[in-house]
């Protein structure tokens, strides 16, 4: 059966083998998206890499992936990527995100605000339109959440709180040459890379 989660067990190991971090996956129709990081950044040639790597598993495994003719892509998370696990919410603490959930939260489904904290089944937000509050959202009850590029000074905050730094562009968040440029890859014609830059985050 087409997987996420299927396409993640088989692609996770094989990543690390390369040195590469699998993020995320996402199946839209005929075209499978896989988000891959690195510290420090992605190139193309990690992205190459990858996608020589991803290709004959995905291949030998044609139950997990859409049937006939599809497209594999592989790119860097980009800039502004999307938060799943309870470790990518720990490395953006401190940092802008916006979540929408399943169903509202405090009368609302859309929030954006500052990662307070991220435990082991929920996080804490503190929302831009309730500053020096607490909202907690189970992981259960978000539906997507991602990271915010802010550019710019950062707005003032109460003396008690720790300064955030001026971009808010958290470790591992900064764009790299080449980071937004995917790799295709089509079934059944394994080809070439993409040079148009794209933010697959």
């Amino acid at each position: 059966m087409v997987s996420t989660e299927s396409i993640r067990e088989l692609a996770g190991p094989v990543l690390a083998s390369a040195g590469l971090e699998l993020w995320d996956v996402e199946i839209a129709r005929d075209v499978v998206r896989i988000m891959v990081d690195r510290p420090g950044g992605i190139d193309l040639d990690a992205l190459t890499v990858a996608s020589g790597a991803l290709s004959p598993v995905l291949d030998t495994h044609p139950d997990v992936v859409p049937e006939g003719r599809y497209q594999l892509e592989i790119s860097s998370p980009g800039v502004e990527r999307t938060l799943r696990t309870p470790n990518q919410y720990r490395r953006y603490i401190d940092a802008e995100i916006t979540v929408k959930t399943s169903s509202p939260v405090e009368g609302a489904r859309r929030h954006r605000g500052r990662l307070l904290d991220a435990g082991e089944s929920s996080i804490a937000l503190e929302p831009d339109d309730a500053p020096g509050t607490r909202l907690q959202l189970r992981y259960d009850q978000i539906d997507r959440a991602r990271t915010v590029l802010v550019w710019g000074p950062t707005p003032a905050r109460p003396a008690n709180r720790r300064p955030t730094p001026g971009s808010r562009l958290t470790p591992g968040s900064r764009p790299t040459p080449g980071s937004g440029a995917p790799v295709r890859r089509a079934a059944s014609s394994r080809a070439a890379a993409d040079p148009n830059p794209k933010d697959a985050g």
